[in-house]
């Protein structure tokens, strides 16, 4: 684990511990842990949106770092797209905060109650057609959406996490390659990085 590199303060604030495949599974747990329990508190949202997920993401930073190795991890995005309800969009404001939990990515110095670094939980409302490719429906959000929040999104990689078949994949940019670094965080003999439930 690497929190001091050369290039300013962001820099040194940040884990340069490589993202490895069993990181983007927690990820994924942790985006279905929160799933759950909001629809369980709240059975209106349950009932419009409990079966319409397209996909969940890394974003911004944190999947710029799996791609290239080299920008560092303050936090981890972790987004939810779901395809919108005619009766009433995603409740865009909720944003949820859980902690990462596995000491490899150290602490983020502005939330340093949260070990291996926060991770910043949205879901969001998306344009979609029933049985469409989750790739294309993002991408088209990422091109065609003028809000601050899409242009802050297309400012870096997506990284898919669920569906679990084309986890570790990079949607955005179309034709990405996958992460230089991922796989190189801790195995544990199949390619996975060791993780514990959350």
């Amino acid at each position: 684990m690497t929190l001091t590199q050369p290039g300013g303060v962001g820099a040194r604030t940040r884990s340069f511990e490589g993202i490895a495949d069993g990181d983007l599974r927690r990820l994924a747990i942790l985006a279905q842990m929160d799933q759950e329990q909001f629809f369980a508190q709240h059975p209106r949202w349950r009932r419009q949106y409990g079966d319409r997920l397209i996909a969940v993401v890394l974003t911004q930073t944190a999947a710029a770092h799996y791609v290239d190795g080299t920008t560092g991890i303050k936090d981890f995005g972790v987004w939810s797209f779901y395809r919108e309800h005619p009766d009433a969009p995603y409740p865009n404001r909720r944003k949820r905060v859980m902690p990462f939990g596995d000491p490899r990515f150290g602490r983020c110095l502005e939330r340093p109650e949260f070990e291996g670094r926060p991770v910043d939980l949205v879901g969001r409302s998306i344009a979609g057609a029933l049985m469409e490719d989750p790739a294309a429906a993002i991408r088209r959000y990422l091109q065609t959406d003028p809000s601050p929040v899409a242009r802050r999104l297309r400012a870096h990689p997506v990284v898919m996490l669920e569906p679990g078949t084309r986890r570790g994949e990079v949607i955005w940019p179309a034709g990405q390659p996958r992460g230089a670094s991922a796989g190189t965080g801790p195995d544990d003999g199949e390619g996975r990085a060791r993780w514990r439930k959350p």
